[in-house]
C-alpha cells in the first residue's frame, strides 16, 4: 500500500526533526540528523542548512508496515508557502507540527486553511513536551478554539494497531456519529467497529486525531507512526488507465527538466507517451526515463504505478498543477504572492541571458510570475517576501554563476470598474478586418475575469467567436489608472463582424484588445490592493497602542477578545501598511506579541490617488494598448479616437 504524507507547521516547531526520526524509526537512515548541526537528511540544500528552515518541499521513501510511504516536508515559512501548496496537491494525509511550548501560530492557520480547502485527511503532533514551558493541554484547548473542535487526543494507551482503543477516545469517536454514539450508550464500544468508522471518519475529515511527544527526544513518535499506520488507508487501482497529477518542476545539474509527478491511477513505464492538460492544447509526449526521489538522491526504476512519487523526463512543457493521462485540467493556486521586484544585475550580462535563467525559474515556482518590460528592458517577478528574495539570490549565484540583487519590493496593485459598459473595437488596415463589442460589467470581488458569449453565429461564426475568447483570456489586461492587471469583471461578447476574404490571423486580437480597452474609457475604473486577514495577540497593557497602530493602519477590526491577561484583536488591513508590523509589534510587548497575516484578497486601495500619482502610469503611451479603432477609407487605414469611434462601427 503506498502513502504520501506530508509534514507541516510554523518554523522552529520542529517538523523536519520529526521527518528525521519518522526516517530513522523505518531504517531509511541510519544516524538522525538535526537541523541546527545543518546535517538534516531533508534538508539538503546549503541555504536550508545555513538558514535553519525548509524552503524546498524535500521528500524521502520509507518502509513500514508493508506499505510505502512516501515523505514530503514542507517549506514552514510564509514566504515559501507557494510550493507547500503545490506539494498538498497529492498528499494522501497531512501532519501539522505544533509547539506544545509557542502553541499555533501564524502559519499554522494558513497551513490548516489550505488542508481544509483540498480536503486532506489531518493529524496533529504537538511536539516539544519535554521543554520548558510545554502545557500540551493548553496547545490541544488552543487547537479546539482557533483550527477545530473536532480535534481528539490519542494517549499511549490508545494501541490502535493492536485493536485496542480507551473509553476516552472511543467515546470521542462516538460523538461525531449519531449510530456510533446510540450503540455507546446501549452496548459500550467494540475497537475493531470503532477503528473502521474512525479511518471513514478521518477520510472525511470529521475527526483529527492528536498526538504528542518529542520528536528531538523520540518521545511518542514511534506510538504515532503505529498508529498513523493503522488509521490510514489507501485504495489506488493500478489496473485502471494511467492518470496524474504534476506538482513540482525542478532542473538538474545538467540542465534536465524534471517533472515530479504523483501516479493516481494505473501504471507508467519508460518510452510510453503520455498525455497531459495544461496549456491552451494538450501535448503528447514521451517519458525518456522514471526516477524514484530520496533526500538528494535518485534510483532509476522502469515502472511506477498508482500511489507513486515519482520524477520523469522527457515532457518539455508540463507545468506543476497539470492533469496527465485520464486527469485533465490545471489547478488553481490560492496562494499569490502580493508583492513585486526588479531584477538588478550586471549590465555585462546580456538580460536577455538572465531572461533566460529567470523563465527557468519561472518553470519551478510559476507564483514569479516573471515577465519581461520591453519599455525598461526590466525583468520583474513576484514574490511574498523578502527573504525568498535572499534565496532567489543565492539560487542564481550557487546554480548560474551570477550575482544579482533586487530593486525595493512594491505592493501588486489591480484594477477593475465600477460601472457597466460597452467597448466596440474595429480593426481595418488594408486587407486586413475584425469588428467587436464587448459589454463590460463588474465582476464579484476576488472573482478574476469571467467570459460570457451573447453573441449568435449569425451575427459573428463560432470559430471568429472562439477566437475572441481565447484573446480575453490569452495574456493579462491592463486597467488606465496604473497599467495594473484587471481583475474582478465579466466581458461578454454582444457581436461582431468578419470578412470573408480580408480577416486574418491576429486581426481578432486587435479588434477584442481595442474594444476591451474603449469599454474601460467609457466607465469609471477603480484601484485594488492586497489585504491581510490578521489575528494579533497582545498582554492587556499593550491593547491601547495596538488598536491606536491599527487605525493608523487602515484596519477594520472586530471588537478585541480578552482572556485572563491576554487580548486578540482580528480584523483585515491593507498589506502595505501591516507588512512590516510583526517587527514592531515584537519591539514593543518585548517578544511576547504574536501576529498572524493571511492572504485576505484585493479590495479598494486606501490611498488610490496617492498611488496613481506615484506610478505615473500613462495610458496613451502604453505601447501594448490602443482605445482607438483602425477604419479604411480610400485603400488605406486611419485611426479613429476611441470617443469617435462608435458612429463608425459596421454592427
Amino acid at each position: 500500500m503506498n502513502k504520501t504524507i506530508g509534514l507541516f507547521a510554523h518554523v522552529d516547531a520542529g517538523k523536519t526533526t520529526l521527518a528525521e526520526q519518522l526516517l530513522y524509526l523505518t531504517h531509511t537512515i541510519q544516524e538522525r540528523g538535526r537541523v541546527d548541526h545543518r546535517n538534516a537528511y531533508m534538508d539538503n540544500h546549503d541555504i536550508e542548512k545555513e538558514r535553519g528552515i525548509t524552503v524546498f518541499a524535500d521528500q524521502a521513501i520509507m518502509p513500514f508496515q508493508g506499505s510505502t510511504y512516501y515523505l514530503i516536508d514542507t517549506p514552514g515559512h510564509v514566504d515559501f508557502s507557494p510550493e507547500m501548496e503545490r506539494a498538498i496537491q497529492v498528499m494522501d494525509a497531512a501532519v501539522v507540527v505544533i509547539s506544545a511550548v509557542e502553541g499555533v501560530e501564524g502559519h499554522t492557520e494558513t497551513v490548516w486553511q489550505l488542508l481544509r480547502k483540498y480536503g486532506v485527511p489531518t493529524f496533529f503532533f504537538l511536539n516539544k513536551i519535554d521543554r520548558t514551558g510545554a502545557d500540551p493541554e493548553r496547545v490541544l484547548e488552543e487547537i479546539r478554539r482557533e483550527l477545530t473542535e473536532d480535534v481528539c487526543l490519542v494517549s499511549e494507551e490508545d494501541k490502535l494497531h493492536e485493536g485496542g482503543m480507551s473509553p476516552s477516545l472511543a467515546e470521542a469517536v462516538a460523538e461525531r456519529d449519531e449510530g456510533l454514539l446510540e450503540q455507546y450508550i446501549d452496548q459500550g464500544f467494540d475497537a475493531g467497529t470503532w477503528l473502521s468508522a474512525m479511518r471513514e471518519m478521518i477520510q472525511d475529515g470529521r475527526i483529527f486525531p492528536c498526538f504528542s511527544g518529542s520528536a528531538l527526544q523520540s518521545i511518542g513518535v514511534s506510538h504515532f507512526l503505529l498508529q498513523l499506520d493503522s488509521l490510514l488507508h489507501t485504495d489506488y487501482d493500478r489496473e485502471a488507465e494511467f492518470s496524474g497529477r504534476v506538482y513540482k518542476i525542478r532542473h538538474d545539474d545538467q540542465g534536465t527538466r524534471l517533472t515530479y509527478i504523483k501516479a493516481l491511477s494505473g501504471k507508467l513505464r519508460v518510452r510510453d507517451e503520455v498525455t497531459y492538460h495544461g496549456g491552451p492544447a494538450a501535448m503528447r509526449e514521451k517519458i525518456t526515463g522514471i526516477r524514484l526521489v530520496h533526500g538528494k538522491k535518485f534510483t532509476m526504476v522502469d515502472e511506477v504505478g498508482a500511489g507513486d512519487l515519482f520524477v520523469v523526463t522527457g515532457l518539455s512543457s508540463a507545468a506543476a498543477g497539470d492533469g496527465m493521462g485520464a486527469l485533465g485540467g490545471r489547478t488553481v493556486y490560492e496562494l499569490v504572492p502580493t508583492l513585486k521586484s526588479k531584477v538588478q544585475f550586471d549590465s555585462s550580462v546580456h538580460p536577455k541571458d538572465m531572461l533566460r535563467i529567470f523563465r527557468l525559474l519561472d518553470a519551478e515556482d510559476p507564483s514569479l510570475s516573471v515577465q519581461w518590460d520591453e519599455a525598461s528592458q526590466g525583468i520583474h517577478l513576484h514574490v511574498m517576501g523578502t527573504i525568498q528574495l535572499e534565496v532567489l539570490q543565492r539560487i542564481v549565484d550557487e546554480r548560474f554563476g551570477h550575482r544579482i540583487g533586487f530593486a525595493e519590493p512594491e505592493i501588486l496593485y489591480k484594477e477593475t470598474i465600477a460601472h457597466p459598459s460597452i467597448g466596440s473595437g474595429h480593426f481595418e488596415p488594408l486587407k486586413h478586418y475584425a469588428e467587436v463589442h464587448l459589454k463590460l460589467e463588474p465582476g464579484e470581488r476576488n472573482g478574476g475575469i469571467v467570459f460570457a458569449n451573447a453573441c449568435h453565429p449569425d451575427m459573428l461564426p463560432v470559430n471568429y467567436q472562439h477566437l475572441v475568447a481565447q484573446h480575453i483570456g490569452e495574456r493579462e489586461h491592463h486597467g488606465l489608472l496604473t497599467g495594473s492587471p484587471l481583475t474582478d469583471m465579466k466581458i461578454t461578447l454582444l457581436k461582431g463582424r468578419a470578412h470573408n476574404k480580408h480577416t486574418h490571423g491576429g486581426d481578432f486580437r486587435e479588434a477584442t484588445f481595442r474594444a476591451l480597452r474603449q469599454g474601460l474609457e467609457k466607465t469609471t475604473s477603480l484601484l485594488l490592493e492586497p489585504y491581510y486577514q490578521f489575528k494579533i495577540k497582545v498582554e492587556l497593557e499593550h491593547i491601547g497602542r495596538l488598536l491606536s497602530d491599527l487605525t493608523q493602519a487602515k484596519a477594520t477590526f472586530e471588537p478585541p477578545d480578552t482572556t485572563g491577561d491576554k487580548v486578540t484583536v482580528t480584523g483585515t488591513a491593507p498589506v502595505s501598511t501591516l507588512m512590516n508590523y510583526a517587527m514592531e509589534l515584537a519591539a514593543y510587548t518585548k517578544g511576547r506579541g504574536a501576529i498572524t497575516l493571511t492572504y485576505g484578497g484585493y479590495d479598494r486601495c486606501h490611498n488610490e490617488e496617492e498611488v496613481i500619482r506615484r506610478i505615473g502610469y500613462d495610458k496613451n503611451a502604453d505601447p501594448e494598448y490602443t482605445s482607438s479603432s483602425i477604419f479604411c477609407a480610400k485603400g488605406a487605414g486611419y485611426a479613429v479616437p476611441w470617443d469617435e469611434a462608435d458612429k463608425l462601427m459596421h454592427v
